[in-house]
């Protein structure tokens, strides 16, 4: 009976060894993969952002970025940053000071994002200190429906909804002194209300949503050093352009 039984074990024993080898080229497979392509992703997704600060902020033609981390403001490296560790602590809170040519603040830019219809709809959006107020907004990434969720990107009235969209802070500048919302289309009253598109409710709920987050957590720790931020220093990201006013070099 042992006999018989032989050919099966060994047979058992050569199969496991045959997925336990598998197993590990695949996993090595991901791990190079994933090792290969970080940073072109990375490289991409900080010109996509480059691009943003610029759109929200057109004024500007310089920025730098800064972090805010244990109630003090440095300047964020992303060549130092242990591949993006720091993007992911909630502690820091990451953001961009876009400058004019002669080094005078122009805007702040920040990324937020929120739920939508179909997926988390990302954006960076731009906060004029001067103002007190969101100027603009743009989309990093959003899978919303063709022809109805990316009505965000075109709509002429509801991009008017952010020339000026109130985002003051308060007395005690903890928190913003209206929140940001999103109305149904057409019964928009107040300056910190968004006129939501007709068709694209969930999706313009999610960018009302998304700024008022980002601004509720970001504005109120950044106030205490906006007149720092005032002029920039001579250590300025300068963004270089190729003729099709593609970013084709920069520097955190």
């Amino acid at each position: 009976m042992s006999q018989d039984h032989s050919p099966q074990r060994a047979s058992s024993l050569s199969m496991i060894i045959t997925l336990g080898v598998v197993a590990m080229l695949s996993g090595l497979l991901v791990v190079l993969t994933w090792q290969l392509t970080l940073a072109p992703i990375q490289e991409n997704q900080r010109i996509m952002i480059e691009k943003a600060i610029f759109q929200v902020i057109p004024e500007a033609t310089q920025r730098r970025t800064y972090q805010i981390k244990n109630n003090s403001l440095t300047p964020y490296d992303s060549h130092k940053s242990n591949a993006g560790k720091n993007r992911k602590n909630n502690s820091a809170l990451l953001f961009y000071a876009a400058y004019d040519d002669r080094g005078q603040l122009k805007g702040i830019a920040a990324e937020a994002a929120a739920q939508g219809y179909a997926d988390m709809v990302r954006l960076l959006y731009g906060y004029d200190p001067q103002c007190q107020c969101i100027r603009g907004f743009s989309v990093i990434k959003m899978t919303e429906t063709p022809g109805l969720g990316d009505k965000i990107l075109t709509d002429q009235a509801f991009l008017a909804n952010f020339s000026a969209l109130d985002a003051r802070l308060d007395k005690a500048h903890n928190t913003l002194a209206h929140r940001i919302v999103t109305v149904k289309h057409g019964s928009k009253k107040q300056a910190w209300e968004i006129d939501a598109i007709s068709g694209a409710t969930i999706t313009s709920k999610a960018v009302g949503k998304a700024i008022n987050q980002g601004a509720e957590q970001l504005l109120p720790r950044l106030y205490p050093y906006l007149s720092q931020l005032q002029t920039l220093n001579a250590s300025a990201t300068k963004p270089s352009h190729n003729k099709k006013g593609t970013v084709i070099n920069h520097a955190d």
